[in-house]
């Protein structure tokens, strides 16, 4: 079933077995991370099961393999772990190694944000915002959203300026749209940037600044915003060559300090 060959447990702790295995994950040596994982896997160690899944559906360490990546993440997510809910969530919703289910895929993310996961919590308001799959819930959306916010999570920092500028479910609110693009543009999300960009350029719930609104906008189209096309050639028309130029050497820098 595993795909890993069964060893001895390490006469290590097990908290001290997987400090070991995320170490060494971390620093991406991750058939050594799959040594340590793979026999607390099999000894029904829960977040090594949800690990040795993720492995297996990213090809980690190993040949990408979704049928065992399903089989180790549905162990780890039946007996309540966050993160193997939400990888086994993304095999459903992308329809790989099961076939594809929405609602089910809506279901085990919810699990994993109801658990405090933030990547969950962020494609769970996603959902939830675009009502593709499941009901469209504005208030849900935002609920979750902002929980995966305050796990520091730009993209859906991203989404709360999209609440607010688009009036779903709250009252339309342009400074807030701007705080929240900024949050999320600092933290380099794309279409974070690009709408940050777009509201310099416009002067909406921020003052006008071309020159900002250019060097937001290049940050968000290396970043490969869609969002950011719309308002690229515009922002350049109305600053002189010297003002481009120091637009394109800021947006070259690193991100500036996010933000509290």
């Amino acid at each position: 079933m595993s795909g890993l060959k069964a060893q001895h447990l390490d006469a290590r702790s097990v908290p001290d077995q997987m400090d070991a295995a995320s170490q060494a994950f971390a620093d991406g040596d991750y058939p050594a991370a799959l040594e340590i994982w793979g026999p607390l896997a099999h000894a029904g160690v829960t977040s090594a099961q949800a690990y040795v899944g993720a492995c297996f559906a990213e090809g980690w360490g190993v040949e990408p393999d979704f049928e065992l990546a399903v089989r180790w993440l549905t162990l780890a997510a039946d007996a309540g772990d966050a993160e193997g809910q939400r990888n086994l969530a993304a095999l459903y919703f992308r329809g790989e190694g099961v076939k594809e289910d929405f609602r089910r895929a809506a279901k085990l993310y919810r699990s994993a944000a109801e658990a405090g996961d933030g990547p969950a919590q962020d494609m769970l308001s996603w959902m939830l915002l675009e009502g593709e799959v499941i009901v469209h819930d504005y208030a849900d959306a935002r609920k979750w959203a902002t929980a995966a916010a305050e796990q520091g999570i730009a993209s859906s920092m991203t989404r709360l300026g999209m609440l607010y500028h688009n009036a779903l479910g709250v009252e339309r609110d342009a400074k807030l749209s701007v705080h929240w693009w900024r949050r999320g543009a600092e933290r380099g999300d794309a279409d974070g940037q690009a709408m940050l960009g777009a509201a310099y350029y416009l002067g909406a719930g921020v003052e006008r600044d071309p020159r900002q609104a250019l060097e937001w906008l290049l940050r968000a189209t290396d970043g490969n915003s869609a969002l950011a096309s719309r308002f690229l050639g515009a922002s350049r028309a109305v600053l002189s060559a010297e003002e481009i130029a120091e637009a394109e050497a800021r947006a070259a820098l690193p991100l500036p300090e996010p933000s509290p």
